[in-house]
């Protein structure tokens, strides 16, 4: 459970496997109500005022686990986690958008970036008064900041001769690349989703917990339960997930139900096929420069932020996409569910027909620890179903690992000078629409997440 690295990550696992629990044991409408009183009891350390905050949240947070959006429904109070399951279990596919806010806990965050320590010297001079364009700030015992008035524009940290005032980052808008996330009249934030490029840093950054991925687990093991063929598409970095064998984690996870395992990377290698024949037509046509198109977030950031990129991404399909289409082939009657660590897949997947689920690999791991499977301890014999992938296409999540697998395709005769993104961030989005200008290479590979 290496994802496990903080409080709200523990708090988030614990509640899908309390659901999953639930639901495979036939109680889940019977004991979900209870749910937070039993993840936060009265003797229990409270996180926030009271335990009774606690719970408040942690029922939130369930329906957020069930699969639906907390902005959506304004009697929440009113409502039982029972009905929310019932919905839940009614529900026939996933719906948009992928990320919803716990108005509550993102209510934690400051209005303004800046604030003014007590270093402050109530000093005769008080630059950052006479400097503020907007005259948001006064001097009492020490100088003060108006959230309502300040534009973050940061004179007054430059100006301060004692270094008194600080800069305080709002963490999902600090993370954000592409400006997509910004607070509202109330305090709460909100995502632009015509700016939004899906790619979960927001999620990853809140130190609250306040940005939840609506969660599909519900209707993956409703599958299950009913007798479905289910077939689990593995991202490659799962092996990076635990301290085992690619045997014992395909094995664990037919233990859950799943009828068939198949690799990811076998739709990778077919990416790296495609786009090394693509990329040799794109440079005899005399084409500058193409960039690789695994990633969906990376897509997102060009069709949204960077269009003067867009005749150069490449037109191949992901490696998601070419296995579904392998699996939708060798298993027409399965449920398609993709796995992976990727919230932006998921967005991916409601696009993409041949994609019925996405999970991430926190929502398995969750199920594992439901039914008490130790994947480290895990049996090992169990084999993939179809054929296994190559190592090139092991290789994807890393970074370079794209432009190693195709460069391993193309002729000789085509040579390949490819160029980095390691990361997407506000300036990596600026930096593609000037390579679609001028970039010093001729293969971009763009990775949303440093060292992929």
């Amino acid at each position: 459970m290496k994802y496990i690295e903080n409080q709200t990550a523990l708090i988030r696992h614990n509640i899908k496997k309390e659901v999953a629990r639930l639901f495979l044991g036939n109680k889940l409408m019977e004991d979900i109500n209870r749910l937070p009183i039993r993840l936060a009891p009265l003797d229990s350390a409270s996180y926030r005022c009271c335990i009774h905050k606690d719970r408040e949240l942690i029922k939130k947070r369930t329906i957020a686990a069930l699969g639906f959006s907390l902005e959506d429904d304004i009697n929440i109070e009113d409502t039982l986690l029972s009905d929310y399951a019932a919905l839940a279990v009614q529900r026939d596919e996933p719906t948009f958008p992928i990320l919803t806010f716990l108005d509550e806990a993102c209510r934690s965050c400051v209005r303004a970036n800046y604030f003014v320590t007590n270093v402050c010297q109530h000093c005769v001079a008080r630059p950052c008064i006479m400097n503020c364009p907007k005259d948001a700030i006064s001097m009492e015992k020490q100088a003060l900041i108006n959230p309502e008035k300040c534009i973050n524009c940061g004179i007054c940290q430059k100006v301060c001769p004692y270094h008194a005032i600080v800069y305080i980052p709002v963490p999902c808008e600090e993370a954000c690349p592409v400006g997509a996330i910004s607070k509202d009249s109330h305090g709460r934030q909100e995502i632009n989703y015509a700016k939004c490029i899906f790619c979960g840093r927001c999620a990853r950054a809140c130190p609250f917990g306040a940005v939840l991925e609506k969660s599909q687990i519900i209707d993956v093991l409703k599958h299950i339960k009913n007798g479905k063929q289910v077939t689990a598409m593995i991202a490659p970095a799962i092996i990076g997930q635990y301290n085992a064998t690619l045997e014992q984690i395909v094995g664990a996870i037919k233990s859950l139900g799943f009828s068939h395992v198949v690799e990811v990377a076998l739709g990778a290698d077919q990416t790296a096929e495609l786009e090394a024949e693509e990329f040799v037509e794109r440079m005899k046509q005399g084409d500058p420069v193409m960039g690789t198109s695994c990633c969906p977030a990376y897509v997102e950031a060009v069709r949204k932020h960077a269009k003067a990129f867009l005749p150069y991404i490449s037109h191949t399909k992901t490696p998601m996409a070419f296995t579904a289409e392998k699996v939708k082939e060798a298993f027409p009657e399965a449920v398609r569910v993709f796995i992976g660590p990727c919230i932006a897949k998921k967005h991916e997947g409601l696009a993409n027909p041949d994609v019925n689920y996405v999970m991430t690999f926190e929502a398995l791991d969750a199920m594992f620890s439901a039914l008490e499977i130790d994947v480290e301890q895990f049996p090992a014999g169990a084999t993939l179903d179809l054929q296994p992938a190559s190592n090139y296409g092991r290789g994807f999540p890393v970074s370079k690992g794209v432009v190693n697998a195709v460069i391993a395709r193309v002729p000789d005769y085509i040579k390949i000078n490819p160029v980095l993104i390691d990361g997407l961030n506000k300036q990596n989005v600026k930096l593609l629409n000037a390579y679609a200008k001028k970039c010093p290479g001729n293969m971009v590979e763009v990775m949303s997440c440093e060292g992929g």
